[in-house]
């Protein structure tokens, strides 16, 4: 049985007496490794090893840093297909799924590379008597980041290259039911001349995220995961003096108005829906047609659609859609199902009991619809997490936008119309941190940044981007004067720049 250990200072490291949980195959329920689980002497020597290496690394130039991100961009371009196989064995995404993952993961990189530009410092000179004034940012010191198994690539490489280019050193504890991919980016780090110590990978539970929170050497933490766990880390960390970015839950909503393309908006909701199962924290899990012409035929084109879309194995280059990663995880979906259907929604099509042919035991569960779902239902306010679309019927633009307004997560919505007027009053209105007008997720380019409202964040700062960098660094501000013209005679008031 393969076994999955921690990678600390450039090298594998061998917890003693280690305790190991299982990794499942989700497409056929069977065991394929097992992974140490880190106690917290095992996130103490990382902390030590990213501590030594902080060192050096800082002092490190922002243009050397650039091109260790060039080598780093260049490797995981080339063995992207590699990296897509690992990631769909653990999670059941598709192969295509996998690689869009790491191409949105790739932007980031890029954007790194660029990180002598954005963190050139602002320069005024006589802003008083004789008196010039500079600031740029520095490196916070070791970080680290918590992420979740939907995206064991893309959410990492939100954060490590933002990181280690602002000139950090970094501790990745990614989760425990998808691990490999986490030690695949560890490899290609170091292949990519990155010292060693700047990178480390520590696989746990939650006592391996307690003694991150709480460890006094690490100044800040990224954190990917629901909204519960998000707002405990946010205090937790916090508590500890540190810089936390806690990025939770989501809703998303998506309105269809009476004048939009509706098979265009029903094709854009298949994927946006569907797509890795429903397990994206931007998957749209409602839609929202404006109007009962509107919602009925959209519910048409969507029924006809569902009924054909490819359920199977990441193997498979047929499959549209692949297992959900557990089988806790497929008993939690399908219990939201029977729920909704006896709060009342109509089950337009029944996604449980799906199966594959030679993959039975797999986690599967099938795209389900559910139509005149109310806000008071539970597969309305829970995030289910799975390839589960509500619709809720409105009867007006303004109601449709107050249901993404009223809910308690804020993370994206969408809206799909050919009215400028209706679209641009949506944008600049709806109380959501990401918005797509006729794009159905509106995950933001890596030089924006990524970041929801309400709920859906906790903490000053976005992810990636620009937030990024002024996450992962803290700003100084240097005011100079030189002895040329400086009156002698102590001066007791406030200094100004007045002559």
């Amino acid at each position: 049985m393969k076994k999955i250990q921690h990678q600390i200072n450039g090298k594998q490291f061998d917890q003693a007496n280690a305790t190991f949980q299982a990794v499942f195959n989700p497409a056929t329920a069977q065991q394929i490794a097992e992974v140490a689980l880190a106690d917290t002497n095992v996130v103490n020597a990382a902390v030590s090893a990213a501590l030594v290496a902080f060192d050096s690394w800082s002092q490190v130039s922002p243009a050397n840093r650039a091109k260790r991100m060039f080598a780093l961009h260049s490797i995981v371009s080339q063995k992207q297909n590699e990296l897509a196989k690992a990631i769909s064995l653990e999670h059941g995404k598709t192969h295509e799924d996998a690689l869009g993952e790491i191409a949105r993961a790739l932007e980031v990189i890029e954007y790194a590379t660029s990180i002598p530009s954005q963190l050139t410092g602002r320069y005024n000179s006589n802003v008083g008597p004789d008196i010039d004034t500079y600031s740029d940012r520095h490196a916070l010191g070791v970080v680290a980041g918590i992420t979740p198994f939907n995206f064991p690539a893309m959410v990492p490489l939100w954060m490590i290259p933002m990181a280690l280019a602002c000139g950090n050193t970094f501790i990745l504890k990614p989760s425990e039911r998808n691990p490999s991919a986490a030690n695949m980016l560890a490899q290609f780090i170091g292949e990519a001349g990155f010292p060693d110590g700047v990178f480390n990978v520590v696989h746990g539970d939650k006592e391996a995220v307690n003694a991150l929170l709480d460890h006094p050497d690490i100044d800040a933490i990224s954190f990917v995961g629901s909204s519960s766990i998000a707002q405990s880390i946010y205090q937790r960390g916090t508590a500890s003096g540190k810089r936390v970015q806690a990025l939770g839950g989501a809703k998303n909503h998506m309105v269809i108005m009476p004048d939009a393309d509706v098979r265009q908006a029903a094709d854009a909701l298949m994927g946006a829906a569907f797509g890795s199962a429903g397990e994206r924290c931007m998957a749209i899990s409602v839609a929202v047609p404006v109007g009962e012409g509107t919602a009925n035929r959209l519910v048409d084109e969507l029924k006809s659609r569902i009924e054909s879309l490819k359920l199977g194995p990441s193997i498979d280059p047929s499959s549209q859609m692949g297992p959900v990663i557990t089988q806790q995880a497929q008993d939690r979906i399908c219990a939201l199902i029977a729920e909704g259907e006896t709060q009342g929604c109509k089950l337009v099509v029944d996604g449980r009991g799906a199966s594959v042919k030679g993959y039975e035991n797999g986690y599967w569960v099938g795209a389900t619809l559910l139509d005149e779902v109310r806000t008071d239902m539970s597969v309305y306010q829970t995030e289910i997490f799975g390839p589960v679309l509500s619709v809720v019927r409105a009867d007006s633009f303004e109601q449709a936008r107050k249901l993404v307004d009223d809910h308690e997560y804020g993370n994206g919505a969408a809206i799909f119309t050919r009215d400028g007027e209706t679209a641009r009053s949506f944008a600049k209105q709806v109380k959501a941190g990401m918005v797509g007008v006729n794009v159905p997720i509106p995950v933001p380019v890596a030089f924006h940044s990524f970041g929801g409202w309400k709920r859906s964040l906790f903490g000053s700062h976005g992810i990636y981007g620009p937030e990024g960098i002024h996450f992962y660094t803290k700003l100084k501000t240097v005011t100079t004067r030189w002895p040329s013209g400086i009156k002698e005679g102590a001066n007791f008031s406030f200094p100004t720049n007045s002559e």
